[in-house]
């Protein structure tokens, strides 16, 4: 079988949330799988919302992601494609001019409504003569133009649904230029998939009524059907659906947070899946995991909450030479011994901070138990310490002044570290220094 050809197609009209992130990746992981390309389409069409500054927010938010499209397009520049493809649909009869105001429209749909009738455009249009036509443009109307849908039931087997479709009979002909000579999204969606050779058109749910309209469309173009797969959406952990006006859980944000990108990916792809939620080190890996046809019907809820425990997961798994670069640019030294020691402590990788400043830095140490930390200090060992050092020393402190347990180990930690809570001290201890612990003991900034 031929290698797929995937598309991801946002509109530059707001920056990416997870929701249309789920979408990005469930494409770049299948065709990254097969072998195949991935396309990403800027649909900016809306000149009115569409920026440049979305268009470039999109492209960082998928690197950030891992994902690098092999070819991007933007519809602001295709317009010659859907004009051809418009003279090609007038010439077979399949599209035609209607002169209904928005107005108009709309009193005839609650006419409808009224007697019980679904509402459904009534194909009025069909029955004007070129006279009534040439009336209508005297007085200065312009023509929108619909899609004249066969009224049959459209099939196709989706990717994660199985066996779908849709009655067109109970559609209205849709609407594909408007009067101002401007497209929708349906006909430039259906050319570039054409143009562009997608083989597989993985998108939400609330896309699949699309689905058969542009099946009739791609037929009437000629053209070849692709696979349509149409998964499950991502709400909010309270069950609301995701915005891009409104910024919910937005890709940019999620980074700002320092989040990993792996933590957001996994979950963003095996939420509401026969996967269980886990961190994923690499996009390879996820790619064996992503499996359309294991995806839930029913909404998938994303709980920020969880993104916590997967991202702190990835962290305390992270090798030294994977970690090391970024601890760098952060200011970070100490080797492998500190990352080994701090690592599992960590829930954003910026939380090293507060722990090379504890080895590093000057911390003002929290004293107690005066008594136990000046015992504590008398016994301090010279160095060469090792991991064994601090068993040693406190199995010494404990038997000068019979403390044991928290009684013990939590004033010594106050008084090192200056918190309540961290790593063992087992392992921080020898990166302290005795010069350092030493004057911490007696109480001074060290």
């Amino acid at each position: 079988m031929p290698a797929p050809v995937v598309r991801f197609a946002p509109s530059p009209t707001g920056r990416l949330h997870i929701g249309n992130a789920r979408t990005a990746l469930l494409n770049y992981l299948l065709a990254r799988r097969e072998g195949g390309r991935f396309v990403l389409r800027l649909d900016d069409t809306d000149l009115a919302r569409s920026t440049r500054e979305f268009a470039d927010g999109i492209v960082e938010d998928l690197a950030w992601l891992g994902i690098v499209p092999d070819v991007t397009v933007r519809q602001s520049e295709r317009t010659a494609l859907y004009d051809a493809a418009v003279d090609r649909l007038i010439a077979a009869g399949r599209l035609y001019p209607c002169y209904e105001t928005p107005e108009e429209l709309e009193r005839r749909r609650k006419r409808q409504l009224g007697r019980g009738l679904p509402p459904v455009y009534d194909r009025a249009a069909l029955r004007l003569t070129a006279e009534d036509k040439a009336k209508l443009e005297a007085e200065g109307r312009r023509p929108h133009w619909r899609f004249l849908l066969e009224h049959r039931v459209v099939h196709w087997n989706d990717l994660v649904r199985g066996d779908s479709h849709v009655d067109c009979a109970s559609l209205s002909d849709p609407v594909l230029r408007r009067e101002d000579g401007t497209y929708l999204y349906t006909l430039p969606s259906v050319v570039d998939d054409l143009d562009l050779g997608i083989t597989h058109v993985v998108r939400g749910e609330d896309h699949v009524t699309n689905t058969a309209v542009q099946i009739e469309i791609i037929e009437a173009l000629g053209g070849t059907v692709p696979a349509f797969g149409h998964h499950n959406l991502l709400t909010t952990a309270s069950g609301e659906g995701l915005s891009k006006r409104l910024g919910h859980l937005s890709l940019k944000g999620l980074r700002d947070g320092g989040l990993e990108p792996m933590a957001v990916a996994s979950l963003a792809v095996l939420v509401g899946s026969a996967e269980s939620v886990r961190p994923v080190a690499s996009l390879d890996e996820l790619a064996g995991l992503a499996d359309l046809g294991r995806l839930s019907h029913a909404p998938a809820k994303f709980d920020e909450a969880e993104l916590d425990g997967l991202n702190a997961r990835l962290l305390h798994a992270m090798p030294y030479d994977e970690a090391r670069p970024r601890l760098a640019a952060l200011g970070v030294g100490g080797g492998a011994a500190f990352w080994e020691a701090v690592r599992g402590n960590l829930v954003r990788l910026a939380d090293v901070a507060t722990w090379w400043e504890v080895v590093a830095g000057e911390i003002a140490p929290v004293v107690t138990d005066a008594a136990l930390v000046a015992k504590a200090r008398a016994l301090l060992p010279d160095e060469p310490w090792d991991g064994a050092t601090w068993k040693g020393w406190t199995d010494q402190v404990k038997a000068e002044t019979g403390a044991r347990g928290r009684a013990l180990f939590m004033p010594l930690r106050q008084a090192l570290t200056g918190l309540d809570h961290g790593p063992e001290l087992a392992a921080l201890l020898p990166l302290i220094g005795r010069d350092k612990a030493a004057a911490r003991l007696e109480g001074r900034t060290a």
